[in-house]
């Protein structure tokens, strides 16, 4: 957990009806790297903690037999289930509106667990453990982000920048200097190392992997301001009574970029990295 912070409902408040829109896929590969890695023939099932909408769960259904989404956020949940029935595989997708804290909740063993760009916002030592004991034996917890110190250029591309930088200080004007995040800040961003937590749970590795990206991508000016109000540093209900003055600003910037309300960007690549539980390890008895 983040020192002087504490997690409460708002974090991602009204974020998830522009999270699909908003956030950048991960990249292509990503499926077919985890089923090699992690030898997965379609009959295990997936645990996606801080599942959001479903995004990467709804990616990797193929790959299981079931798939187990778990976000405290109702919004996040709704859409999850949504995209479940729109992919066809609600009959094989259970959603779950709890904390990762609030874990085992009954679910049972898993062959895999998954974590999205979510485990930073957690009591990370709590839940590593937890996971640990619902991983069948030789399960894999698989921590999965974008590629931070990868440069996109966009030279060649056909519209210009998203720009990003302009985007931090409009935020910053409308609420701060300082990092919103649900009701309270993080002055100092959020933790990282996940390596020092998962290794003192006792898990082994990481074993890493880069799936690359660098596709080009398209976007909208309206997936640009929805991909800010996906952030939970700049969720809808931050802005309070001047949201509609946020949003005005955002566009007026996004037109002065680009008069045609189109830009370019590429793909991110994806990191993965998976940690192993130990295959002759039985599996808690709380979590079966």
């Amino acid at each position: 957990m983040v020192s002087g912070w504490e997690w409460d409902e708002t974090l991602f408040s009204g974020a998830s009806a522009y999270y699909g829109r908003g956030r950048l896929p991960y990249a292509p590969g990503l499926a077919g790297v985890l089923a090699k890695v992690l030898k997965l023939d379609g009959r295990g099932r997936l645990l996606d903690v801080g599942c959001g909408p479903g995004t990467l769960a709804l990616g990797l259904a193929h790959l299981f037999r079931e798939i187990v989404g778990v976000d405290p956020d109702g919004g996040m949940i709704a859409e999850a289930r949504r995209g479940a029935t729109e992919a066809g595989v609600a009959r094989r997708a259970q959603w779950v509106r709890a904390r990762a804290e609030d874990l085992p909740a009954g679910l049972g063993t898993f062959t895999a667990a998954t974590f999205g760009q979510s485990f930073h916002w957690m009591n990370r030592d709590l839940v590593a453990a937890t996971i640990k004991g619902m991983l069948r034996p030789g399960g894999a917890l698989v921590h999965i982000s974008d590629l931070k110190t990868e440069h996109r250029p966009v030279d060649g591309l056909s519209y210009p920048a998203v720009p990003y930088a302009g985007m931090d200080e409009l935020v910053r004007h409308h609420l701060g200097p300082v990092r919103r995040a649900g009701r309270g800040v993080l002055p100092h961003g959020t933790p990282g190392d996940e390596a020092a937590v998962l290794t003192r749970a006792g898990f082994s590795g990481p074993q890493r992997h880069v799936v690359p990206g660098g596709q080009a991508l398209e976007r909208t000016d309206d997936d640009v301001v929805a991909w800010a109000f996906s952030m939970s540093s700049s969720a809808p209900h931050l802005f309070g009574t001047r949201r509609d003055d946020f949003e005005a600003d955002l566009r007026r910037l996004l037109r002065e970029a680009s008069p045609s309300g189109r830009f370019s960007e590429r793909q991110p690549s994806t990191e993965v990295f998976v940690w192993w539980k130990a295959a002759a390890e039985m599996a808690s008895p709380s979590a079966t």
